[in-house]
């Protein structure tokens, strides 16, 4: 039994993380599978789910029951799905890995708590057998985009998953760095299992930031699941456990960190429109010709979670335009407008080339949704009369064209008079 001062310090913090209201921007209708019996153990992370904002509406649903299913009609029934039965064998037939993919491909949002022992669930996961135990864990300020915020120690007792060069995986809390794990599953100690994996030249051994307890994972289409190495972090009793130095544990704070990333909370933006004219022009343009001056500018949304609404965002400094055929044959950076919130704008000279070209917009940073434009526009050459009448690089041209014709002219003249002359000497010359 846990003592009063323990007691009040979890409703501090539950206290403090329930004043900053928020919202998904995908949805509230969240499913959690859990065990009856072991939902009790799980009630300060529901609460912190349960009570933001009013928020969320949650359905519990055991891993034994047909339902509510999540998937019905070819179209998922809720927004959130969180899977916290992780000694479960099954947790029915509408739930296996590849629905929990077909979830991701219609934008549901997916907690995935692993089970400590072989299961299907694993198969979406780089899960690696090591002895479950409590270690407390120090959350580096900035360690992960998905933690927004100062977290405290946090405890942990699961498994760790191997991070491969996947760049749409999101680190959310990494094993400590004297840690390892491996392949070989060896019942007489751990010191075996680094041998064994030595003995194979480091082959099955991960070490330190090579493994992640909490792991993230952002699809291309912005929906995202993250794997918790166990479900023990989201569990009142680690919620409650102090730290060493007679703390309150980070647990509630992390839980609320990683519901708010996963459920779409933070992090999140999007593209309201694109724009592109010529300079000195507002109106678009069907096509461009060679060397025209281009404007280009689009308009970008952060949701915030706290109004539960989207608003212009101009906090993004590494924005980049590319006018591509097949290539970029332009690369510019698009920089923020100032006095107009939301609004990235740039200009450039269109490329001396004739053809099919597209404004693309590709920005992919870890932890934030990906921001995706592309605008088909041709650029033509000019017409007939678009081109100058003159030029003045072609001066050596016109000279040398002009003393020809001169000359021809002036040679002409002296070749014809000197016909003439000596047709008259020859008249002259007979008349004598």
């Amino acid at each position: 039994m846990f003592s009063i001062r323990r007691w009040c310090l979890l409703a501090l913090s539950v206290a403090s993380l329930l004043c900053a209201d928020a919202k998904s921007s995908t949805g509230d209708s969240v499913l959690v599978v859990v065990d009856p019996k072991n939902q009790d153990q799980y009630s300060t992370f529901f609460e912190l789910i349960l009570y933001t904002d009013g928020g969320y509406v949650l359905t519990f649903r055991s891993p034994k029951a047909e339902g509510p299913v999540v998937i019905e009609d070819d179209a998922p029934n809720f927004a959130h799905v969180i899977l916290l039965a992780p000694e479960a064998r099954n947790l029915g037939k509408d739930i296996t890995p590849q629905s929990i993919v077909q979830l991701l491909s219609r934008k549901t949002n997916v907690i995935v708590a692993l089970p400590t022992k072989q299961s299907p669930l694993h198969s979406l996961a780089a899960r690696r057998d090591t002895p479950s135990t409590l270690i407390p864990i120090k959350v580096e300020d900035h360690s992960s985009p998905a933690l927004t915020k100062h977290i405290e120690p946090v405890w942990f007792s699961g498994i760790p998953a191997s991070l491969g060069s996947n760049p749409l995986l999101v680190p959310i809390l990494r094993a400590p760095s004297e840690s390892f794990a491996s392949e070989t599953t060896v019942t007489s100690g751990s010191a075996d299992a680094v041998a064994d994996s030595v003995e194979r030249g480091g082959e099955g051994l991960w070490a330190g930031s090579s493994l992640s307890l909490v792991t993230g994972f952002q699809a291309t289409n912005g929906a995202r699941i993250t794997f918790v190495g166990g479900a023990e972090i989201f569990s009142d009793e680690l919620a409650q456990k102090e730290t060493e130095r007679h703390r309150q544990s980070g647990n509630a704070a992390f839980s609320r960190e990683v519901a708010a990333w996963t459920f779409q909370e933070n992090l999140v933006l999007r593209i309201d429109k694109v724009e592109h004219h010529l300079v000195n022009a507002t109106e678009p343009n069907e096509q461009y010709t060679n060397n025209d001056q281009v404007v280009f500018s689009t308009y970008i949304s952060k949701w915030n979670p706290t109004k539960g609404k989207w608003e212009p965002y101009s906090g993004l400094k590494d924005l980049q335009l590319e006018f591509t055929m097949l290539d970029p044959f332009i690369r510019t950076s698009l920089p923020p407008v100032r006095g107009a919130p939301g609004k990235y704008s740039t200009s450039f000279r269109a490329p001396d080339r004739h053809g099919v070209f597209k404004f693309v917009v590709d920005y992919k940073r870890k932890g934030w949704t990906s921001l995706e434009s592309s605008t088909t526009v041709p650029v033509v050459p000019p017409r007939h009369d678009g081109y100058p009448r003159f030029l003045s690089a072609a001066w050596p041209y016109y000279t040398g064209a002009i003393s020809t014709s001169v000359a021809f002219f002036l040679f002409s003249t002296i070749w014809l008079a000197g016909e003439v002359n000596e047709r008259k000497r020859s008249k002259g010359s007979k008349a004598e």
